[in-house]
């Protein structure tokens, strides 16, 4: 009998990269060996990046040099999302200024348009991806451009991105600051829309999927709006206790620290109906009923014990299960529930 883990009912990752397999360009303790087994499980492996500073087969390259499995067609990127976005609405031959990088100009043109390159040239369509190049010049041509009519696409609004130093400032700053100067928002392609997630599971010939990803905004969001399974894992931007507070779009299916953990069995997280508990950890809330009370977690655990958060999310969502927005509630930690 094949052992239980956490991919047993999924044929399929579609993985994220920033804060997944790498900061910057170094790989995540663990990662790569965890991808490279996923074939002995036969379970396939896409990449889906909102980050559209490369090609494809540029992303594809710098993978295999990490030693992570990686053919060109395995990657999905927002520059294709955008790309192919923009091939919806304009015919070919349409001017189009790229706020961006080259390799979103190669994705644009491979459709035919025409790169532009200023808004002096009356461009129809400007369409913004990240480029750690991009200087205030650049967003200023942009933003004439769409004062002056021109529709606009942004690859993916991403307003973080892991780097080797850290958290730095994402292509979401990039678009914020034209948006502040345009007065409306671009037309997404990228996460947490769900074509991105549909193409990659097509491409594979995946029914049962699993997307992983670091940020809840994005590729939770996105993974929820795809009808797919989702895991946290807590490499990158979000935490724990950012999964608890999330709204209810943005809680993913599985809570993992590493993606060692996509092949242990994910532990059981049982509800009596006051209490939750998973492994050691157990978590309960109490709701405010007045002015003066407030909605408070109760977790009997560690705050670096994945399972303490997951009961308390399992807590947490069970007692609010309709969130439209991000939730406060206090947390309180205990050795023994009180």
């Amino acid at each position: 009998m094949t052992a239980k883990n956490l991919l047993t009912d999924y044929d399929a990752v579609l993985a994220d990269l920033d804060g997944v397999v790498y900061a910057g360009p170094a790989a995540i303790p663990g990662a790569i060996d965890a991808l490279s087994g996923l074939a002995s499980l036969n379970v396939k492996l896409a990449y889906v990046t909102n980050n559209a500073s490369r090609t494809p087969a540029q992303v594809a390259a710098h993978l295999r040099e990490l030693g992570a499995p990686a053919d060109d067609d395995q990657v999905v990127s927002s520059a294709q999302a955008g790309a192919a976005l923009l091939a919806q609405k304009f015919p070919a031959g349409t001017k189009v200024l790229v706020t961006g990088s080259e390799a979103l100009a190669q994705e644009v043109q491979a459709f035919g348009m025409e790169i532009v390159a200023g808004a002096a040239d009356s461009p129809q369509v400007v369409i913004q991806g990240f480029d750690p190049g991009l200087g205030w010049a650049d967003l200023a041509e942009a933003t004439y451009a769409i004062n002056a009519g021109a529709v606009w696409i942004a690859t993916n609004t991403d307003m973080t991105i892991p780097r080797d130093r850290g958290i730095a400032p994402g292509n979401g700053t990039l678009v914020a600051a034209v948006r502040a100067a345009v007065g409306h928002d671009p037309l997404v392609a990228g996460k947490p829309e769900a074509p991105l997630f549909h193409t990659a599971a097509n491409r594979l010939g995946a029914k049962a999927p699993l997307v992983v990803g670091d940020r809840l905004d994005t590729d939770i969001l996105g993974g929820n709006n795809a009808g797919m399974a989702t895991a946290l894992v807590l490499t990158g931007v979000d935490s724990g206790e950012a999964a608890l507070r999330a709204c209810t779009a943005e809680r993913p299916t599985f809570i993992i620290p590493t993606l060692k953990e996509l092949y242990s069995a994910y532990p059981a997280i049982e509800f009596d109906g006051a209490t939750v508990t998973c492994g050691a950890a157990a978590a309960t809330v109490t709701r405010g009923s007045d002015g003066e009370s407030v909605d408070t977690v109760h977790i009997a655990g560690t705050t670096d014990d994945p399972d303490a958060w997951r009961a308390a999310c399992a807590a947490w969502w069970a007692a609010v299960p309709q969130a439209d927005a991000a939730t406060t509630p206090v947390i309180t930690w205990h050795s023994t529930l009180p």
